[in-house]
């Protein structure tokens, strides 16, 4: 099993409602700040590059849509 150096957002609050975000050659890990060794969602770069790009302009859900 890969070892993940999770990191957290700055604009998180305290508590376990937090979302943590590693990253290894060719991959985006995410899970949530309660469980970090439970459900681990992976995807791209490009993909996460995109979400986050998305949330930033606060187009999440027009693009959800299509």
């Amino acid at each position: 099993m890969t070892r993940h150096d999770w990191q957290k957002s700055s604009y998180c609050a305290q508590g376990n409602s937090c979302v943590h975000v590693a990253d290894t050659p060719g991959a985006v890990h995410l899970t949530e700040s309660g469980d970090p060794s439970g459900a681990i969602v992976t995807t791209t770069p490009t993909a996460f590059a995109a979400l986050t790009h998305a949330l930033k302009e606060g187009d999440v859900h027009a693009r959800a849509a299509h």
